[in-house]
């Protein structure tokens, strides 16, 4: 389903049926297996494949950690040994989830056999002891939507944790002076969530283009894919630097081991080179390395974790809030000179001429319509916080760059939010909603979900299976 490993170590308890904890592990196991989940599991170590000794707990939990396991799962085939399992949540350190099968009818003579449901009741209490935070699926059984749902919605959450914990940006060029909206604290980002940066100063860029324009195949090949997906408008000396570029910037992010990129993009970089950098910026975007503008780290932070977010099942474009629509209440335009990637236009896009520039380089299109997810990681005054919704795309009149027209539940909210902090006129957006990932998210790397919809429980009810 995704390149997120999950340690599988379901739990028992010896006062109730170890047949059926097996059973039910065993069942568990042939399910995840149909659903494409990637696990390492423990039979290797534990004689009855279940963990409830202290002894197993130590050499699974060594497994765990050598074999890089993203996320747990500890499904409780029966009540379960929650101690142990508050011990192995703690030392993998890594997002938990917890979900046990619905207990049968007492038989004939009022015996129940596993208990599952009274058993997470007490692993909850002994993980906030440990002070170890996780997500909670409500009992349910195998056959259920809510355990598919819940299974593929942690397998994302670990996503976004394993990209955000491990990210570093590629930074080129300091902040546009006039964008002070876009400074960052790089010693609390490093400090607070491990975050680095990789600055490098605009003449290692031009240096790098130089290099590469000599990879002739390279260039022609972004050329020719340039020529079939898009309407070329400029002139072919400008295309060529357009992937002179593109090829650079993805050079400088392998050299640097990035994952992001936030780029100067105004005004020194044209005169550098002679173009706009949105084109370069729109192919890196489709192929799943974030691009921001304005040198936003914040903004290149919140691109990363969409795009974790998404699964790879669609990507994501980075945008301004910038004017209310002139029918709709509700409805504001998301544009940008043109940095989005391919897939998220609704029609052929254009390379030509943005609006307030006058050289060439930025792509033209509207965005496909539809549900989006909208969000924006900020923060200020060593605090910080995710803000995110739902969002639809609708009809609204042409403008240039790449651009949607949506609308949110109650904008005058939103826009209130924006104003008044943390947060800038930055977004990110995805085709897709990922509001219940993105929030579950954020209790495993230390920030707070803010939801501009004013809708907490709703999403709460959907992680828990309702």
């Amino acid at each position: 389903m995704t390149n997120v490993v999950l340690g599988f170590a379901p739990t028992r308890r010896s006062i109730f049926s170890a047949p059926d904890a097996v059973k039910y592990a065993d069942l568990t196991r042939k399910k995840l297996e149909e659903m494409g989940v990637t696990f390492v599991d423990i039979t290797d170590i534990s004689e009855d494949g279940l963990l409830h000794s202290e002894n197993d707990r130590i050499r699974i939990a060594e497994k765990f950690k050598a074999e890089k396991i993203d996320g747990l799962f500890i499904p409780h085939g029966n009540f379960g040994t929650e101690y142990e399992v508050a011990r192995l949540s703690r030392e993998c350190d890594v997002p938990v989830l917890l979900w046990g099968p619905r207990d049968e009818r007492p038989d004939e003579n009022g015996i129940r056999l596993r208990d599952s449901q009274c058993g997470l009741f007490a692993t909850g209490k002994v993980l906030r002891r440990f002070k170890v935070p996780f997500t909670y699926l409500c009992n349910c059984r195998l056959e259920d939507e809510a355990f598919y749902r819940g299974v593929t919605n942690f397998l994302a959450v670990c996503n976004v944790v394993k990209a955000f914990k491990n990210t570093r940006i590629l930074q080129i060029g300091p902040r546009p002076f006039d964008f002070w909206s876009t400074m960052c604290n790089e010693g609390e980002l490093l400090e607070n969530f491990n975050i680095q940066l990789a600055p490098i100063p605009m003449p290692e860029l031009t240096r790098e283009m130089k290099r590469v324009r000599e990879d002739e195949d390279k260039i022609q090949e972004i050329i020719s894919y340039c020529k079939e997906n898009f309407e070329v408008n400029i002139k072919d000396e400008d295309l060529k630097t357009v992937a002179a570029l593109k090829a650079a910037m993805r050079a400088l992010a392998d050299r640097y081991g990035c994952n992001a990129i936030a780029l100067q993009c105004w005004n020194e970089l044209q005169e550098e080179i002679g173009i706009m950098p949105c084109a370069a910026n729109s192919l890196l975007n489709e192929e799943g390395l974030p691009v921001v503008c304005e040198t936003d780290i914040h903004g290149a932070i919140t691109a990363v974790m969409c795009e974790a977010a998404g699964l790879g099942e669609a990507r994501t474009f980075f945008a301004d809030w910038t004017v209310r629509h002139p029918d709709n209440e509700n409805g504001e335009l998301l544009q940008h000179c043109g940095p989005w990637p391919l897939s998220c236009a609704s029609c052929k896009p254009s390379i030509g001429y943005p609006l307030a520039f006058s050289h060439p380089g930025a792509v033209e299109a509207q965005a496909k319509l539809g549900e989006m997810t909208l969000c924006r990681f900020d923060g200020d005054n060593g605090e910080y916080s995710l803000l995110l919704g739902n969002a639809k795309g609708i009809e609204g009149p042409y403008t240039k760059g790449t651009y949607v027209w949506v609308e949110v539940e109650n904008l005058k909210r939103l826009e209130a939010k924006i104003v008044e902090g943390p947060y800038i006129h930055h977004c990110v957006g995805i085709h897709k909603n990922v509001v219940p990932v993105l929030y579950e998210a954020c209790k495993y790397i230390g920030i707070s979900p803010d939801l501009y919809d004013n809708n907490d429980e709703e999403v709460k009810a959907w992680i828990r299976g309702e």
